[in-house]
């Protein structure tokens, strides 16, 4: 059913080698906030302080995202992914090996998992996937590697949990780095397409600055860029916090590993489901249709009692709507823009996203240490949400005219 879209061998490889990569990285990514406990009990760091490194982390990943992407523009993104995977594994080494407290726990946790981040994470990855694919099946093909993460969701907190339990943090921080070491190899196949899909004459000749100062002059890439701060708000503060949350609510720790394993899972259905539904509708109003179900998702969740089965219908509904936002994000900026720039410009908005994932992060630590409790967080999520199913209604998803500039003589 799969191959059915995939224009040609060398597409069917970049497909395959990116979803391994974002499987291994963004599965990684989402098990830090099981471990707030041991860095707590282990390194001696405050809430305040694991949500500070977890905020870094988001930023790093944000500012070197649209760094990654031009590299991967012009160089190719398997450089740019095993210098990530590199950089990644640097981290890791240090948050068990040390130096690993006080200002190094944040450059371990925070700045050097962050920049891995931008290169492996989301921006590159699907992108460079994106540029092998047509329009009518680009949110399809981007569906697939938006899901692989989703099966490191799925798999790494089961893991990571029992591992925590088993032998220890620093043991299991070591097999992280057999994850890594994967992706190292998995990078080198991540191949740049050997041409720029459905592009004039006036595209292929295009110019990165040129290609910057279009997209900032775009009313809907502005306006795609601060729905796209809302997603990172609400998913890091979820994946940073719930665990805490559910602690403090009375359930055990198997309650949030449950909620992160189905968010993995569903985040399966969800973004294949969207990346279909891509290929159908407005990606705009796919959007504003998204945002509107999280509101509502985090409602039900924060006012019902605490329970198991209120554990499971957040976990299952907000994975439907977790990377979902990515294939018709990712969509919009290449049907508006095209191709070449692709990982540069996907990568400014990621950039946005990281923005609100570092609020996420940090904002939820400091009213927990604040007074006691995350609620004010969650008021934010919800408020985010009504804001971000409006500005996508707006978004002109006509792709640019570009004319070819005649030289001067």
């Amino acid at each position: 059913m799969m191959l059915k879209f995939v224009p040609n061998r060398l597409a069917l490889i970049v497909l395959i080698s990116a979803c391994f990569i974002i499987l291994i990285s963004m599965g990684l990514r989402q098990t830090f906030g099981l471990f707030f406990k041991a860095f707590e009990e282990g390194l001696g760091c405050t809430r305040t302080e694991f949500g500070l490194a977890i905020g870094i982390q988001m930023l790093f990943w944000g500012i070197f995202a649209p760094i990654f992407g031009f590299l991967a523009d012009k160089f190719g993104g398997s450089k740019a992914v095993f210098l990530g995977f590199i950089i990644f594994g640097l981290g890791i080494y240090m948050l068990y090996a040390g130096p690993n407290t006080g200002i190094f726990f944040q450059i371990s946790l925070g700045v050097l998992v962050g920049i891995a981040l931008g290169a492996t994470a989301i921006g590159v990855p699907v992108s460079e996937v994106g540029k092998h694919f047509p329009n009518e099946t680009r949110t399809l093909a981007t569906g697939y590697v938006t899901a692989a993460a989703s099966v490191g969701y799925f798999v790494s907190p089961l893991f990571t949990q029992y591992s925590l339990g088993a032998v220890g943090w620093e043991q299991t921080l070591k097999y992280f780095m057999y994850f890594i070491v994967f992706g190292l190899l998995s990078s080198l196949f991540l191949l740049s397409s050997k041409k720029i899909i459905n592009a004039t004459k006036a595209d292929r000749d295009q110019s990165f600055s040129s290609a910057i100062k279009e997209a900032f002059s775009h009313k809907g890439y502005i306006l795609l860029v601060l729905g796209f701060f809302v997603c990172g708000f609400q998913i890091t503060l979820v994946g940073t916090h719930v665990p805490g949350y559910m602690q403090d609510r009375g359930m055990d720790g198997w309650s949030a590993t449950i909620i992160l394993a189905l968010i993995g899972l569903f985040n399966i259905f969800g973004t294949l489901g969207m990346g279909y539904l891509g290929t159908k509708y407005k990606k705009k109003n796919l959007l504003s249709i998204l945002y509107a179900l999280r509101a509502i998702s985090i409602c039900v969740f924060i006012f019902s009692p605490p329970s198991l089965l209120n554990s499971i219908i957040f976990g299952v509904t907000f994975g439907l709507l977790w990377l979902s936002t990515v294939p018709p994000t990712n969509g919009i900026v290449a049907q508006i823009f095209g191709t070449k720039y692709l990982s540069t410009l996907f990568g400014v908005v990621f950039l946005c996203h990281q923005f609100g994932a570092f609020l996420g992060a940090y904002l939820g630590g400091y009213f927990y240490d604040l007074n006691g409790s995350y609620d004010y967080a969650w008021y934010i999520a919800i408020a985010l949400s009504i804001f971000a199913t409006l500005v996508h209604y707006p978004i002109n998803e006509d792709p640019i005219k570009r004319e070819l500039k005649t030289p001067s003589y």
